[in-house]
């Protein structure tokens, strides 16, 4: 296995294709467009240096390889590593596409390639992965925000239980610990729900 980087920041490619002809014409031919590639000629390969903890902006599969093959490397992509990926076929299958379209392939080339189509079907892929991406960092901000709110009112409510409070009361009294603390009112509302009592706190005035 071998890279080349050319810019100072490419978006890194791992190529995976048992014809070594083939990986070498579209590793050239993505190199002279920009992309730092790795190549693999196996899905073994391309597991060993997985394991290494790099990381390719795309990863494209060839669908049909001896052993272990890219249907088999595209789950792995996706249920392990979670990295995009687009599949090449010698063959215009309609159930391979359907079963590269369930594993969650962003394209589809079919052999022989010409590099100048291929490289439109490289950038609506990673265009594609990053847009992704950025709908997963979305949900992931608002599952923090909906369970911080949550961790908020159950530390409110044993606040009202612990101090015989109102739960305005309860609430300023959260508040009040935060500030003198000076942590977050999350964190304290997650530090109360984890050890289900309220922090030791003068309530007399509430």
């Amino acid at each position: 296995m071998a890279a080349t980087q050319v810019s100072a920041e490419p978006r890194q490619l791992l190529i995976v294709d048992d014809d070594r002809l083939v990986l070498a014409l579209m590793a050239s031919g993505l190199m002279d467009a920009g992309y730092r590639v790795m190549t693999a000629d196996s899905a073994e390969e391309a597991e060993a240096w997985l394991a290494g903890g790099e990381r390719p902006d795309l990863a494209i599969l060839d669908v049909r390889m001896p052993g272990r093959g890219g249907l088999y490397l595209a789950q792995r992509l996706r249920d392990l590593d979670r990295v995009p990926f687009m599949m090449l076929s010698a063959y215009r299958e309609p159930e391979i596409v359907e079963q590269a379209t369930q594993c969650g392939a962003l394209g589809y080339a079919v052999k022989p390639l010409d590099i100048p189509q291929l490289i439109p079907a490289v950038e609506a892929a990673l265009a594609r992965a990053d847009e992704l991406h950025e709908l997963r960092e979305t949900r992931q901000q608002l599952q923090r925000a909906l369970d911080a709110e949550r961790n908020i009112s159950v530390a409110t409510g044993i606040f009202m239980i612990k101090h015989r409070l109102k739960r305005s009361d309860a609430f300023n009294l959260l508040r009040d610990t935060a500030r003198k603390q000076r942590r977050k009112l999350a964190d304290i509302a997650d530090d109360v729900v984890g050890e289900g009592e309220a922090p030791k706190l003068n309530a007399a005035q509430y």
